[in-house]
């Protein structure tokens, strides 16, 4: 697919991954007018009139869907009948409303959620139905899992080509710093750095710090995207990812270290600690369309405390 000839919706495009993205489009010699970002004071992707409002006044050839109703374990414990709820809906009505609109190409960002408690490691993409995701963000995962059906049903009956990619958790400057809603580099990134201003003797961090979890660099994950949009046409979900994991433990060290605090963890083992490992086989994704990530993780890591260093006060 030439991009430089299509008209495309980024839905989520004014957010944390939306905005690395739409520079990687443009890169790819998307036009800027070609580039649309449905905002959400205008567009409540929730609900079907305003999606097809939206086809109506944009007109695109591809839409890639990333805009979610996400977060850490604590806000999908607090939101999981929104967070199905959302998700599922926001999902559902894109693609049926793709499929009236005889759109050319369907992007649709999947979850590491999605993926079964315990997956066997590294997590092969044959292993998504291997049984139930972790509790906690399961109503999240199961609602965007649905929509892989979706897309491979739409594609078997109408010929609609849609994608699907699973990108491991995110990370970089401009993430979610929100302690109420941010997944965990960026809330152990704040934490640290609060506790260095204001000379606090310890950090307390959720669970146990045994678990571990692949991360990449928002960067990388926007270049796989464009790659992707690009050059993947298949029905299967394809992996996103590094392949290299890290316990909490370890990543709470490392990003101690980065921020100079000189006092103790505490971890807090009355909260949860999630699906107990995530790394990824990213096999696919080299071989369907090339993708490799760029960034390593301390140098990502270091870019993103620098940059909650000299932004987060205005957050």
């Amino acid at each position: 697919m030439d991009l430089s000839n299509e008209r495309i919706v980024v839905t989520g495009g004014a957010g944390f991954l939306g905005k690395y993205l739409q520079e990687e489009l443009l890169s790819h010699g998307v036009p800027c007018d070609n580039l649309l970002i449905p905002h959400i004071e205008d567009y409540d992707l929730t609900k079907e009139d305003n999606i097809t409002r939206m086809y109506k006044d944009m007109n695109p050839s591809v839409v890639i869907h990333l805009a979610a109703e996400v977060g850490g374990i604590g806000a999908n414990r607090e939101n999981p009948g929104r967070f199905f709820y959302a998700n599922m809906a926001m999902g559902l009505y894109l693609i049926e409303h793709a499929r009236l609109h005889g759109l050319n190409k369907f992007v649709q960002i999947g979850t590491i959620c999605a993926y079964p408690k315990f997956t066997p490691v590294p997590f092969k993409e044959e292993n998504l139905w291997g049984g139930y995701p972790e509790e906690t963000n399961a109503p999240y995962g199961i609602a965007k899992k649905a929509l892989l059906v979706m897309l491979q049903a739409y594609r078997q009956q109408y010929g609609l080509n849609g994608i699907y990619l699973l990108p491991v958790n995110l990370y970089g400057p401009g993430d979610n710093f929100d302690l109420k809603s941010s997944h965990v580099i960026p809330a152990l990134i704040r934490k640290f750095c609060e506790a260095v201003d204001t000379d606090a003797e310890q950090v307390t961090v959720w669970g146990t710090g045994k678990v571990s979890r692949e991360f990449l660099y928002v960067e990388d994950a926007a270049r796989g995207i464009a790659m992707a949009t690009q050059y993947y046409d298949g029905p299967e979900p394809v992996n996103l990812g590094t392949s290299c994991e890290i316990t909490i433990k370890d990543l709470a060290e490392k990003i101690k270290e980065l921020t100079g605090f000189k006092g103790r963890i505490v971890w807090d083992t009355t909260k949860p600690d999630g699906q107990p490992r995530r790394r990824l086989d990213t096999s696919r994704a080299k071989e369907l369309f090339g993708f490799e990530p760029h960034i390593p993780f301390e140098e990502g890591l270091k870019r993103t405390v620098v940059w909650w260093r000299e932004h987060g006060t205005h957050q």
